[in-house]
């Protein structure tokens, strides 16, 4: 009702995400695979794990854990789209090595696990361990920071922190 009276806008809170996985910071345009590295689906890092655990990097709702369990995709209450994309080419494992700890509609809270996954198979059967984060609707957001830090921990390190444009 103020916001009617007055005119003004209240400010969105930013999403600030935490890194899903343990391991180096890899610039999107560095993946070997041109539809993360041209953003083609949209903007974000990626991550060379160390380990095979990924979890929640923001409080959210599950909307997809692919057949193969190598990808899921969240949305925050701000509306936030994620796509978490475990390793490049390994839909071709059919599922082999993932474990999906989560199912669509879940609710999950940052640092819950999302999926496990068998760090030595993707890497010996998948092209590469690379693993993008995504912002889908990158086009949507009002701001968009990247982390500038290079080592990141699962559940703790600020990796992306976008304001979605309402």
């Amino acid at each position: 009702m103020f916001k009617k009276l007055f005119g003004k806008k209240t400010e969105q809170a930013p999403d600030v995400l935490v890194s899903p996985a343990t391991g180096r910071v890899i610039p999107l345009e560095e993946v070997p695979d041109p539809v993360f590295a041209e953003k083609m689906m949209g903007d974000g890092l990626a991550i060379e794990p160390t380990e095979g655990v990924i979890v929640a990097p923001i409080d959210g709702k599950v909307l997809q854990v692919f057949p193969t369990k190598h990808a899921i995709g969240l949305k925050t209450d701000a509306g936030t789209e994620i796509l978490i994309h475990i390793g490049l080419e390994t839909v071709g494992m059919k599922g082999e090595g993932f474990e999906a700890h989560v199912k669509e509609g879940d609710l999950v809270k940052k640092g819950d696990t999302l999926v496990i996954f068998d760090l030595n198979l993707v890497r010996e059967k998948a092209k590469s361990l690379i693993t993008p984060i995504i912002i889908t609707n990158t086009a949507e957001m009002k701001s968009f920071k990247k982390a500038s830090t290079t080592e990141l921990t699962k559940g703790e390190t600020t990796f992306i922190t976008v304001t979605p444009n309402r």
